[in-house]
């Protein structure tokens, strides 16, 4: 090989691997950016009230067991892991599906005991919720 294309393939691969490392740089800072943040799709309203420390240790329809720090809801027709936010009290939350249910009647959503605490709700109260969707 000549020395003079040597010298040309090498400077192409290094500017090769300058633009590649660019990309990625690029693309791990939009990544991370505010815009990726998920959004509230939707506005709804639906009565919701705590599962309760007595549901502590008992296996989820969608597969995970509830301790005293897991926070989501169960709903009847929502898939398991969607994200959703529920606003109350002033406060929103973004969170998901970890169960079937209520089971208890009256009620659309059951929030986690955790989840509960975290919003200040006590008792069956009415709930802000919506769709969390990623740009």
């Amino acid at each position: 090989m000549r020395p003079r294309l040597a010298v040309r393939e090498l400077a192409l691969a290094a500017l090769a691997l300058l633009a590649a490392i660019a990309a990625l740089a690029f693309t791990a800072q939009t990544r991370h950016s505010k815009s990726d943040a998920p959004q509230p799709v939707g506005s709804y309203t639906a009565l919701a009230g705590s599962s309760g420390p007595a549901a502590f240790g008992r296996r989820t329809a969608c597969g995970g067991v509830l301790r005293d720090d897991t926070e989501g809801v169960a709903h009847p027709t929502l898939p398991c892991g969607a994200r959703i936010f529920i606003t109350y009290g002033g406060a929103t939350v973004l969170t998901q599906v970890v169960d079937r249910g209520p089971y208890e009647l009256g009620r659309q959503f059951d929030l986690t005991d955790a989840l509960a605490r975290r919003l200040g709700l006590r008792n069956v109260q009415l709930i802000h919720w919506s769709y969390a969707r990623t740009r």
